[in-house]
């Protein structure tokens, strides 16, 4: 979104973003924004108590990343339905929980949705960096390098990953201000 602001306003070319931990480059092409950011894959771990209850879903993987607990749930109809208990869920330790489905529209492989109420996030419309950790996860259990994804947020929005070594790319384009649905 920053970098789709600083080329409405005539900058041309490559945008560098410095994080505390790596330099991110945002270019453009073929009309989608595109960025590589380092893998974060989860690793398969138990649900923490609360989790399940929290989202009021049937949890049928549980993983976490560095920052986040990766969930999938068994359809898209359960995920795009789900009104998490945003109190419960603040008190699991973590950033954000990513809830995600291979039970996606046409022309979608995964679906997903991404609440980090502890941070102050209830719900993300559109999560790069939960990305991060969905790419890996559906290109492993697809066996497709490049997945094109729908984040099913109430704004939404479509993600495009590629995951390549231990860089996960991904595209997309950025909207002012869109609504989508499911």
């Amino acid at each position: 979104a920053s970098a789709h602001m600083i080329w409405r306003l005539g900058h041309n070319g490559d945008i560098v973003f410095a994080s505390a931990e790596h330099e991110l480059t945002a270019r453009q092409e073929g009309g989608l924004i595109n960025m590589d950011f380092p893998k974060d894959a989860a690793e398969e771990c138990e649900p923490p108590a609360g989790l399940a209850g929290a989202l009021g879903a049937d949890v049928l993987y549980c993983g976490k990343n560095s920052a986040d607990y990766l969930v999938e749930t068994d359809n898209r109809d359960e995920l795009v339905r789900m009104s998490p208990d945003m109190d419960a869920l603040s008190t699991v330790d973590c950033r954000g929980v990513i809830v995600t489905s291979g039970d996606a529209p046409d022309g979608y492989h995964f679906i997903s949705r991404f609440f980090a109420p502890r941070v102050g996030i209830p719900e993300d419309p559109v999560t790069g960096s939960a990305h991060c950790c969905l790419g890996p996860y559906w290109s492993k259990k697809t066996g497709k390098k490049r997945l094109k994804g729908l984040q099913a947020s109430k704004r939404g929005g479509v993600v495009h990953t590629e995951v390549d070594g231990q860089i996960v790319k991904i595209s997309g384009r950025a909207a002012l201000e869109t609504s989508m649905s499911v």
